[in-house]
């Protein structure tokens, strides 16, 4: 069977991820990994869990077990809908949540409402690898505002929002990654929040707001989200519970205008009809018992001093002619490297080595990039993070000695 003839144009379109297809690599022994996106384990609440687990299957398994709402249960989106209004987000209720399965869910459903091919968006460069495989998958046209220690450059972001409406063209969305980006670590100041908002409103522009990290901030003072800042109902914000509680409840969330969300409501029953009803009770249990602020606080004092392990390490082993990024929080660094250095073809040999990151270009549109590469430091050890750093440092060495 020549099966490419009977696949569909978005089926033809799709690439693997680079970061899924390293994570096949980082399983030979001895390697040290600052590949994926990955919590720490160790500190995973597995007798929590239990504990919940076990009360849920025993006084709630009917309903459990059960088929659920595609909006999710109700009890989650009270629960969230509260978390809301403790973050200081005002009128969200149940009806302006959809539970999605993980926020890689509520990207791909976003691409699905949104996008028709060539359709174009303004996304960051870099920007997350998921959500270009998502939107890549719908045929969408990439328009990039690169990045500075600040976020996204509003200056350029205004003047390509000023050429699509000369031209006529439908931006159909931004999409932003605000805190302790994915992969750069930068969090978009307030100022420039508040500015983005005002060209969203003038040029009638929806935001995607992906916020996976928010909760992860080590340092400095919270910045309040694009969803808060916003009075108009522009602004659609997705979470996920994969990396500030555990990724195998595969549990996102999105928050909307009621008039969108329905809209998410329909494509997602085409999609997978609702989410497990189990994990969103195990999940509203966790956050109704106070267990997750108890996580939360436990995994920061833990990453905050991974990063900075790695930070000092960066200082101690790698050559000066590389520079990288010092976050607020988050889990990743952006390491740039001089420009003959081709951080795709750097990373067989260091492999080799047996330590892995994730190439630049894998989070461009285009792949244009080729000099940066993105460090992991919430999933290694304090021990494996000193000796991949060195190991990274020896091989950057020779090759600038070169």
């Amino acid at each position: 069977m020549e099966w490419n003839l009977k696949l569909s144009d978005t089926a033809q379109k799709m690439r693997a991820s680079e970061i899924r297809e390293l994570l096949k690599v980082t399983e030979k022994p001895g390697m040290i990994s600052f590949g994926g996106g990955f919590p720490d384990t160790t500190l995973f609440p597995k007798k929590r869990i239990a504990e919940i687990t076990k009360d849920i299957l025993l006084n709630q398994g009917d309903k459990s077990l059960q088929y659920s709402a595609t909006e999710g249960i109700t009890e989650l989106r009270e629960t969230l809908a509260k978390m809301a209004e403790e973050e200081g987000i005002e009128n969200v209720s149940i009806e302006n949540i959809i539970v999605t399965t993980s926020s890689q869910q509520g990207l791909q459903l976003t691409a699905q409402i949104f996008l028709n091919p060539g359709d174009t968006i303004i996304t960051e460069a870099p920007t997350y690898v998921g959500a270009i495989q998502a939107f890549n998958a719908f045929g969408a046209n990439f328009w990039t505002i690169p990045l500075d220690e600040n976020g996204i450059r509003v200056a350029i972001l205004e003047e390509k929002l000023k050429e699509a409406k000369e031209k006529g063209i439908n931006i159909k969305f931004i999409y932003l990654i605000p805190n302790f980006h994915n992969p750069a670590g930068v969090t978009l100041t307030l100022a420039r929040r508040q500015e983005i908002l005002q060209l969203s409103h003038r040029y009638e522009v929806p935001i995607v707001e992906d916020d996976p990290y928010g909760e992860l901030r080590f340092r400095g003072k919270k910045t309040p989200s694009l969803l808060q800042l916003d009075k108009i109902g522009n602004v659609i914000r997705l979470r996920t519970f994969s990396k500030i509680c555990f990724p195998s409840l595969r549990l996102g969330w999105i928050t909307a205008d009621t008039e969108i969300i329905r809209r998410y409501v329909l494509v997602k029953q085409a999609a997978d009809l609702c989410t497990s009803a189990l994990t969103q009770s195990i999940a509203t249990e966790f956050i109704k018992r106070g267990y997750l602020r108890e996580y939360l606080k436990k995994i920061r004092k833990s990453y905050k001093e991974k990063m900075k392990t790695m930070l000092n390490a960066l200082k101690k082993y790698f050559p000066k002619d590389t520079q990288w990024t010092k976050p607020q929080g988050g889990m990743f660094l952006w390491i740039k490297v001089p420009e003959f250095i081709n951080t795709s073809e750097l990373l067989k040999e260091a492999v080799e080595e047996k330590v892995a990151y994730v190439p630049g270009s894998a989070f461009y549109p285009y792949q244009e990039d080729k000099c940066h590469f993105r460090l992991n430091f919430s999933y290694p050890t304090i021990e494996q993070i000193n000796l991949g750093i060195q190991r990274l440092g020896r091989l950057l060495e020779r090759k600038i000695q070169k």
